[in-house]
């Protein structure tokens, strides 16, 4: 099986199962991959980015397989400049100002992006999910599952030996839902299942003790993984996230829930979830939400990042399209 940039060996070292240490690859099959024209592609996500300098010296293919009764498209932007950097990974395509992040993400710190294509049009919550004909919708961040091997395979192929860095990026519905919190005095509700203020035995958070932007906002925050016995301060730059008051989930992981976090925890790779709270796709909105993950992003990187150190724009010119808020 030979595939182009390399996606074969990302993926058959996926196939490999820890507990058996045996490989297995299914016969037959092999994702579609075509290069696609960044500036013309109909896709809203694409349509917000139309400068040509933005795509300069990225690679964009559209990726498209299927699995049982589900077809996957993917968007795949690597940066041919500087290859080393983590795998970004958007799951979800109705969170629109990840995609934006992404792009900023991509060009500052190098490596390559891959975001679930749902919809071209993703305004909807239905665009969260994935859907074919006589399939049910399909979660694809609940969808990572040894089971579902081309999945995981083919959007984790650019992980690498050794392994990248994998940063997810999310929006998430802000607030949370208070009767799922034992905090001793959970405070206002929302619709929400992530937060700083939301304490589970899953979900156990660190907050930011400066509230200093952009951890003003309890929905703004880092989630990390830790083995269920594990202890949380060997999480994926705990210490680091935690010394430069970052707002800090951790998540403790006992079996998977299908979701990249927990996968990546039982595969013992590195894995940090940014995410902030969904505020719209209006311009004003998605620059917010952006600004925010961007910020985020640039200080983790600067803490953490296992690559060489590019040259980043100052974080001001990334804020200057609408304001920090």
């Amino acid at each position: 099986m030979r595939w182009r940039n390399g996606f074969a060996i990302g993926l058959l070292a996926l196939f490999a199962t820890p507990a058996s240490g045996q490989t297995y690859v299914p016969r037959d099959i092999a994702p579609v991959i075509e290069s696609i024209d960044p500036l013309t592609v109909a896709d809203e996500d694409f349509a917000r980015s139309r400068d040509p300098e933005a795509w300069e010296g990225l690679s964009v293919s559209r990726i498209s397989f299927r699995e049982g009764p589900v077809t996957w498209r993917l968007w795949r932007i690597a940066n041919l400049r500087h290859r080393d950097g983590p795998l970004w990974v958007l799951p979800h395509d109705n969170e629109n100002a990840t995609f934006a992040a992404a792009l900023i993400a991509v060009r500052s710190w190098g490596g390559v992006v891959i975001a679930v294509d749902s919809d071209p049009v993703a305004h909807s919550y239905a665009a969260r999910f994935n859907t074919g004909a006589g399939a049910a919708p399909v979660d694809p961040n609940r969808n990572f599952y040894d089971a579902l091997p081309l999945y995981a395979g083919t959007i984790l192929a650019d992980l690498g030996m050794p392994p990248r860095l994998i940063v997810a990026l999310h929006t998430n519905e802000p607030g949370f839902d208070a009767s799922l919190s034992s905090c001793p005095h959970p405070p206002y509700g929302g619709s929400g299942t992530i937060s700083i203020k939301l304490c589970t035995a899953r979900f156990h958070p660190r907050a930011s003790v400066g509230r200093a932007w952009p951890f003003d906002d309890d929905d703004t925050l880092a989630l990390v993984p830790y083995p269920v016995d594990g202890d949380p301060r060997g999480a994926f730059c705990a210490r680091r996230l935690g010394g430069a008051d970052f707002n800090i989930v951790f998540e403790r992981v006992t079996t998977s829930d299908g979701s990249l976090s927990n996968y990546a925890s039982l595969h013992g790779l590195r894995y940090v979830n940014l995410e902030t709270a969904e505020t719209g796709s209006t311009p004003v909105g998605l620059a917010g939400a952006r600004n925010r993950l961007v910020a985020m992003i640039d200080r983790m990187m600067t803490l953490c990042g296992d690559g060489p150190t590019l040259a980043l724009s100052p974080p001001a010119a990334h804020l200057a399209t609408a304001g920090r808020h």
